[in-house]
């Protein structure tokens, strides 16, 4: 399967007196990290399982989109993988979808047409979302879920700003760090 990565761009600009010379930007120093990584230790809640009837909503809308030779749809991401892009807009929440089979009470807790699948077929927690965007656990998530969803795939990886910043403050300081 061919994952698809956005490209992100970062400009850093330093004022004319200041000798930035020696700024390089940081290398990524964990590219194994996999979604198996960043899931909930726990089983989670049964909302965050798809319905039947909504799984074959989007294997329609996938087809429907095939026969027209487009690449949009669904996808059910390797848990040995990596994620994909985080998109907070419409379908966005599917393009991460993952299967977790620890799910034992398949009773909907909200109104969903059909019932529970039973391949264990689920959206990525706001807080596996949280994670993949380089927030620590200790990050409170205050807000419904669809808040949080736009908030975090509109968020920065934290950490990428963080190596950024670092490099920063080197120049900044003269090189000393």
């Amino acid at each position: 399967m061919e994952y698809h990565k956005i490209e992100r761009i970062y400009i850093v600009a330093f004022r004319n007196d200041i000798d930035s010379s020696n700024f390089s930007f940081p290398v990524g120093n964990n590219p194994t990290t996999c979604i198996k990584d960043i899931m909930e230790t726990e089983a989670v809640s049964v909302k965050y399982y798809l319905s039947t009837r909504y799984l074959e909503t989007l294997k329609r809308h996938k087809e429907r989109h095939a026969a027209k030779g487009n690449g949009f749809g669904y996808e059910i991401r390797d848990i040995k993988g990596q994620a994909g892009a985080i998109v907070c807009g419409g379908m966005g929440r599917e393009r991460n979808l993952i299967v977790d089979d620890r799910l034992t009470d398949f009773t909907p807790i909200t109104n969903i047409k059909g019932e529970v699948n039973r391949q264990g077929i689920r959206r990525m927690t706001p807080r596996e979302w949280a994670r993949l965007q380089g927030f620590p656990d200790s990050y409170k998530l205050i807000v419904a879920d669809t808040h949080l969803y736009k908030q975090l795939g509109n968020s920065v990886t934290v950490n990428v700003i963080e190596a950024i910043a670092k490099e920063i403050r080197k120049v900044l300081e003269g090189g000393k760090g």
